[in-house]
């Protein structure tokens, strides 16, 4: 586990933090942040996904706007993150997920999965992003605002009930948009996935992850 430097199309530097399997890979995936930064849960998750097998590469997609930031989940720590990711544009964010594919791309297919805004920028990078092997998006609310986009990709999208920013009718008219894009919904709220989360829903994120680990070999 270490962290690398990647340069972006437009010259931009950022940093990325990189966990290795043990043997050859898979394949690669691209694990895109939430709103807190490639902080200690962000790392976990590229640990654990190393650890099934992948290469897998977190991006510091806001080092764009304040490098090296990690922030937790308490309302001061929401706020802020929410005023940096302001910052951000999805052109750039591109640029940035293109840069992180490119590195770990002569390791196998590349995948991309990413989780809160992380989850809108999967579905991004699967509409815009040329040759992923597939997309997994955790809740991200900024989906139905792409939904006229078309994937090239297969993509699996994990979303909660009790998810105050995700309303069912959104998913249900991404499901309606989309039928091919496998789609699950669980009895969680927003940030299910996160065990450093009060949302944090113990049943609904291992199904998700097996899930996950299912659609990612099958895809491959």
């Amino acid at each position: 586990m270490s962290t690398v430097p990647l340069q972006a199309a437009d010259g931009h530097r950022l940093a990325a933090y990189l966990a290795k399997p043990t043997a050859a890979p898979r394949g690669a995936l691209v694990v895109l942040q939430e709103i807190f930064g490639v902080n200690s849960h962000i790392r976990s998750v590229a640990d654990g996904f190393a650890a099934d097998g992948w290469l897998a590469i977190a991006p510091a997609m806001f080092d764009r706007v304040e490098r090296g930031v990690e922030l937790g989940y308490e309302p001061a720590d929401i706020e802020r993150g929410r005023g940096i990711r302001g910052g951000c544009d999805n052109e750039s964010a591109l640029l940035d997920i293109a840069a992180a594919v490119a590195h770990v791309s002569s390791s196998g297919p590349v995948a991309v999965i990413g989780y809160c805004w992380g989850g809108t920028l999967a579905w991004l990078a699967a509409c815009r992003q040329e040759g992923l092997s597939a997309a997994v998006a955790y809740y991200g609310s900024g989906i139905v605002d792409l939904i006229d986009l078309q994937p090239k990709c297969s993509v699996q999208a994990h979303f909660g009930e009790k998810d105050a920013s995700i309303p069912l009718d959104a998913i249900e008219k991404l499901r309606k948009a989309h039928p091919q894009v496998e789609v699950h919904v669980y009895p969680a709220g927003h940030g299910f996935n996160c065990e450093q989360r009060a949302a944090y829903h113990a049943p609904s994120a291992a199904l998700a992850r097996e899930r996950t680990l299912q659609f990612l070999q099958a895809h491959r």
